[in-house]
């Protein structure tokens, strides 16, 4: 029933849940029709109605939600506390203390579940199953679609129950299943010190017919109850969103220098997208490696043991008292000005570990000592032991890590920031932030060390920086998630490999997946990626769905510029979505990656558009952590189904005057289809090929003319461009109105052939096919535009 193995818990209070949900409920192919109003201006005729004596309880033997029996066979030291109608904290209790305890829930079987589980120390990636013995140690979220009927059976309606495990007082909790098909719950303090025998508010269950609702919901919640975290929709997004950017990692990894750093930010302007913020990535820093020694062969990992020696830069970077000769700029400051200055730069950041470097500060060094670092040797947990270990934490185990005093990490990160703010810096990225949880020992704890770590970095923020500018990385444990109450963007999966082949796939599947859950907190970051790569476009258009900072890794000179022209517009600005890009509901609990079948559609909202990328994730990689193998026999094509119904909350921007149809613009083959929004259409892809439909809601103007937006057909996510469409179902006195920026080809549905069209009150030539695609040219350098379309 339990295991123990050595933790505390806090009461948290109970809040009511005001759930809402979409209008248009079902599993995939919903009941649509036209509505009179947005779904902002009147929430209220949407809420759900089936919440109401939905709330989990534990009733002989079972838990039961909404009278289904989610786990049978749970032991009596199982715990169920009541929250809302529709949710509960569910726990266990033991005979003994422990920092670590694994307690039996119940048992869970033949139901689709979907898991984001921690395959290494520093990130997640997606599960599917039917059973508990499919779900992975170290689950941090558990869906599952629960069905009327025979529940592995396809049929309308489903409803979905969501397990969040959290944090309970100095406990950080997660799930994993066993051969027996039980759910397990594990807590740990991360401190042999600070022990429990009891966690009551360990996980969160939830229940709700919209699984994106569900989870927004869910999210609101226990930001009020936890008090540790906000939403992502309450922080101040930083700047850099809405920008190209140019990442140095990829281009140069540890080499980076200030030659090189010229030239790449010259060739991108010089093709016509110019990087408007740069991340110079590690490699800038001031800081020496006693396992790197000149002469010496290479040691794999070594890399990991180099420590911080002070909080400057290094002679790459600034030269010498006595280097007048030297090519190196006079400091950080001179350098910063002049590729700002000379490159149109807005915005520099710069990378640093949470501790300062890899393997932490140096102790001993003057500029350091006052941070009263110690070499502490890093212990992971057993349930990440279980997964896949990782070469960097390999090292650091073995090198050892300075950490910086927790009494004195405010004093650094402020000593740091300023510094850098000093320099012409604007943010950073703060990078292996995980590592605490193996460093918590003598020191509180790994839940307690995390707040007390993330709150210093986050006032420095604040303090120092003026647009919440940085960036968290290598941090997807609940630690840090739940402990994120600034912080607007966290990288959303494993490194970008451009060598690895087999992980480009994954890369985008994991990202998509785990931006159920990180994206009701932060904007998931889908990392850089090389714009010259045989799967550049593949991640190209997954960049132009996610809603997510859009920026490339290119070595100098090696640039595709038609696939960067199709994300960036000449002043280096992006067109990004307004959420995070997230599975269509139907893809949920299938597995686009090794299934052999099955493709990934990823949906998304623009002001006055929805978007849909697809993609064919079969045959080129598998899944980390699994016996399974990927498909090699995966058929050479794979088909999908897809409908405007497979993007949420599309009726944002339906309006009173929508028809119930939809215009459907295919990127790839640059045509459109009119179909009703419960209609679906055939999309046929290979292997790492991908579209992009813009689904744009067609309207009645004038009473006669029916009209749908598409936005610049030249660029992925066309409908981003557009900012505001002023259409008039009764007016014959003014023509059609759309704002939109950006220069290129403007396409549009039209029932009718306008008699003219105006770009900024002048006239413009067009051309109207006979699929009805209106298409007018707009001039380059025209930053804005107001179309009128006339008839």
């Amino acid at each position: 029933m339990v295991q123990a193995i050595a933790a505390s818990c806090s009461p948290l209070s109970s809040l009511p849940l005001n759930a809402r949900l979409s209008p248009f409920r079902c599993s995939h192919r919903r009941s649509w029709r036209p509505v009179e109003a947005s779904r902002s201006t009147s929430t209220t005729t949407w809420k759900h109605s089936m919440f109401i004596g939905t709330r989990p309880v534990l009733k002989e033997g079972a838990l039961s939600v909404d009278g289904k029996d989610v786990l049978t066979d749970v032991p009596e030291n199982v715990v169920v506390t009541p929250l809302t109608n529709s949710s509960a904290f569910v726990g266990a209790t033991s005979n003994v203390e422990g920092s670590r305890h694994v307690f039996t829930l119940g048992v869970i079987q033949d139901i689709r579940l979907l898991c984001l589980f921690r395959f290494k120390i520093w990130w997640m990636i997606p599960r599917v199953g039917v059973s508990g013995s499919d779900i992975p140690v170290e689950t941090q979220m558990l869906l599952l679609e629960v069905r009327e009927g025979s529940d592995l059976e396809p049929s309308d309606e489903p409803s979905y129950i969501l397990f969040l495990p959290v944090l309970d007082g100095k406990f950080r909790s997660s799930l994993q299943g066993n051969m027996a098909d039980e759910l397990e719950l594990c807590i740990e303090s991360g401190d042999p010190a600070i022990v429990t025998s009891e966690s009551r508010k360990a996980v969160f269950v939830n229940y709700g017919e919209n699984p994106f609702d569900l989870m927004k919901e869910s999210m609101k919640f226990l930001e009020k109850e936890l008090g540790t975290f906000a939403v992502r929709e309450r922080k101040q997004m930083p700047a850099i969103l809405d920008w190209f950017g140019w990442c140095t990692w990829d281009a140069f990894y540890q080499e980076v220098n200030p030659k090189g750093i010229r030239q790449g930010l010259k060739s991108l302007s010089d093709g016509g997208t110019p990087a408007k913020f740069i991340i110079i990535d590690d490699g800038w820093q001031d800081t020496s490696n006693e396992f790197q020694k000149e002469g010496e062969p290479f040691v794999e990992g070594s890399e990991f043991g180099g420590r911080l020696v002070s909080i400057k830069e290094n002679q790459k970077f600034r030269r010498s008292e006595n280097g007048s000769l030297s090519k190196a700029p006079t400091d950080l400051k001179e350098f910063v000005s002049d590729i700002k200055g000379t490159y149109g730069l807005k915005y520099v950041y710069v990378w640093h570990a949470l501790m300062g470097y890899w393997g932490g500060l140096l102790p001993g060094a003057e500029a350091t000592k006052k941070y009263n670092p110690v070499l502490k040797y890093p212990m992971q947990s057993p349930g990440n032991l279980a997964n896949m270990r990782d070469l960097s934490l390999d090292a650091m185990e073995n090198y050892g890590v300075g950490v910086i005093d927790p009494a004195t990490i405010s004093q650094f990160y402020d000593d740091l920031h300023s510094y850098l703010v000093s320099q012409g810096v604007d943010g950073v990225k703060v990078d292996v932030q995980n590592i605490l949880e193996t460093v918590a020992t003598d020191l509180g704890g790994r839940v307690s060390l995390t707040r007390q770590f993330q709150e210093a970095l986050e006032n420095s923020i604040t303090v120092n920086f003026q647009d919440n500018s940085i960036i968290s990385c290598m941090g997807q444990s609940t630690d840090s998630i739940y402990h994120c109450q600034q912080s607007a963007i966290t990288r959303a999966s494993d490194d970008y490999y451009p060598q690895n082949p087999a992980t480009q796939t994954l890369h985008i599947a994991a990202v998509a997946y785990n931006s159920l859950f990180l994206g009701e907190v932060v904007v998931p970051d889908w990392d850089m990626f090389y714009s010259l790569h045989d799967a550049a476009e593949f991640h190209a258009v997954a960049r132009a769905v996610g809603g997510c900072p859009v920026y490339v890794s290119d070595k100098p000179g090696n640039h595709d510029f038609e696939i960067l022209k199709k994300l960036v517009l000449p002043d280096g600005s992006v067109l990004r979505a307004k959420y995070p890009g997230r599975p269509s509901r139907d893809c949920l609990f299938i597995d686009p990656v090794m299934d052999g079948k099955s493709l990934l559609k990823i949906w998304n909202m623009n002001n006055c558009t929805g978007v849909l990328g697809i993609f064919n994730c079969q045959g080129a990689g598998s899944w980390p952590c699994t016996d399974k193998k990927v498909i090699e026999d995966a058929a050479s094509e794979i088909s999908a189904s897809v409908s405007p119904s497979d993007v949420e909350f599309l009726e944002e921007v339906t309006g009173g005057s929508w028809t119930g149809d939809c215009a459907i613009f295919s990127f790839k083959t640059g045509s459109v289809h009119r179909s009703s929004v419960e209609e679906s259409m055939n999309v046929t892809l290979k292997v790492l090929e991908c579209d992009v439909l813009t689904i744009s809601p067609i309207k009645v103007h004038n009473q006669k003319v029916q009209f749908a937006p598409i936005g610049l057909i030249d660029l992925y996510n066309s409908g981003g461009a557009i900012q505001a469409v002023d259409i008039r179902s009764k007016s014959s006195t003014s023509g059609i109105h759309i704002k939109g920026r950006g220069p290129g080809t403007f396409g549009a549905y039209s029932s009718t052939r306008p008699r003219s069209c105006t770009v900024n009150s002048e006239e413009r030539e067009f051309e109207f096919r006979e699929d009805k695609l209106l298409k007018i040219s707009i001039p380059a350098r025209t930053s804005s535009w107001d179309i009128v379309i006339s008839y």
